[in-house]
């Protein structure tokens, strides 16, 4: 078995260079679907999630070619089938953005039920809602395993979401991209990887107006055309690095970045004390005084994200006093907390309320990953107490993070993969 093993207490002091944004990349991939032609997708991140998906664009017939290690080519002009296989689609919760990339190039899609993390249930009711108000007829099939659509009457049309989901949101974007007529989606999500997503169908001739707003129109067109396009960098990664930077007391600077995308992570850093310098594409955090306690809700974007909970409460429990950690997005994504107290944490979860008493010495220990955004707080942890810890499964962790060891030695730190 593979481990992380990490000798901590050593403050993070350096540079790092944040990678493309995970979550971008794996809605894009199946995007290029609707390109009858070449796209050449750089600052792709060297992660396992973008392998699964490459492998099951291949299945349905893509030709894809790694120019580098970030940088894709994919002529999907000779595309052979709309059924997904299922092992692959086990591998990783994006591979519903098939559906509507398949309905799009074919008017049909078989689908099956996707995998990813496990942090509660996460139904597709919204993606179905929105399908169907596009004209498709769906099918769930006995058990939920697999869904069926037929998109033979596929047109325009208008989708109210009856919650924020951004996989409904970019499902029914893909789908709509070459449907006839005008759509207009509203109680969309703004996240920057939706914009992302735009950005990338009106570079190659899409008519696509309003994301990162609450109203999303589609106008669609006969057909896309191939290009080249450059995936956003990953805030989510940013954060992760900003609380293991703040957890050891260190002073760092994060490369490649969009300000603007991290502004509600940003100002919960300040809140707690956390020095926080912003320049172009870059910013500077310094730890110089004791972090003051704080309270934390997530929520869908422009509001502190989900994906960045765990390692906040990783970071909140080297802070003295009681803090809460609020989840806002998903019922059930404090199952980690059980490893994260074998550190010496002292959490109490209600519901979707985590109540963190903090500021005790952390003590080195055995931990695995539930998730992949458990995985790096439980990385942070490590890299905040005196003594080794090594980390086990590790293919959550490969999911999200390029390069995680190599980055994190640049920053001093004392961490190797071993095997055991």
């Amino acid at each position: 078995m593979e481990k992380l093993k990490i000798s901590g207490g050593k403050p993070l002091k350096g540079e790092v260079c944040i990678s493309g944004a995970k979550n971008a990349v794996v809605a894009i991939i199946p995007a290029v679907l609707l390109v009858k032609g070449r796209c050449v997708i750089e600052n792709v991140p060297d992660i396992s999630d973008v392998e699964s998906i490459l492998k099951m664009i291949e299945y349905l017939g893509a030709k894809v070619n790694r120019i580098d290690k970030n940088t894709v080519d994919i002529d999907c002009t000779q595309l052979d089938t709309y059924i997904v296989d299922k092992q692959l689609a086990a591998k990783m919760r994006a591979s519903y953005y098939l559906m509507g990339a398949l309905v799009g190039r074919f008017g049909k899609a078989i689908v099956p039920s996707p995998g990813g993390c496990n942090f509660g249930v996460r139904p597709i009711d919204q993606h179905i809602k929105g399908f169907e108000s596009l004209g498709c007829i769906t099918d769930c099939g006995e058990n939920d395993d697999v869904v069926s659509i037929d998109g033979a009457g596929l047109c325009g049309g208008d989708v109210f979401f009856d919650v924020v989901s951004v996989g409904a949101t970019i499902n029914v974007m893909l789908a709509a991209t070459l449907a006839p007529g005008k759509t207009v989606l509203e109680n969309v999500a703004k996240e920057p990887h939706v914009v992302d997503l735009a950005n990338f169908l009106n570079s190659m001739g899409a008519n696509i107006r309003g994301a990162g707003t609450d109203v999303i129109k589609i106008e669609g067109v006969r057909e896309l055309h191939g290009g080249t396009y450059s995936i956003i960098p990953d805030q989510i990664e940013a954060g992760t690095y900003m609380s293991a930077i703040a957890a050891t007391g260190g002073d760092a600077i994060i490369k490649n970045i969009i300000p603007k995308h991290l502004d509600a992570i940003t100002a919960k850093f300040v809140e707690m004390g956390v020095n926080v310098e912003e320049y172009d594409d870059s910013i500077r955090v310094c730890v110089d005084k004791p972090l003051r306690k704080i309270n934390v809700k997530t929520l869908p974007y422009p509001g502190f994200p989900t994906d960045l909970q765990p390692q906040i409460v990783a970071l909140l429990s080297t802070v003295e006093g009681k803090s809460i950690v609020t989840e806002g997005v998903w019922d059930s994504r404090f199952q980690y907390i059980d490893e994260l107290v074998k550190f010496g944490v002292d959490i109490t979860v209600n519901g979707r309320q985590a109540v963190i008493n903090g500021g005790a010495k952390l003590n080195p220990a055995e931990v695995q990953a539930t998730d992949l955004r458990a995985g790096a707080s439980m990385i942070i942890a490590a890299l905040a107490c005196d003594g080794v810890t090594k980390v086990s499964n590790l293919r959550h962790i490969d999911r999200g993070y390029e390069h995680l060891v190599e980055k994190l030695t640049a920053l001093g730190a004392d961490i190797e993969r071993i095997d055991e």
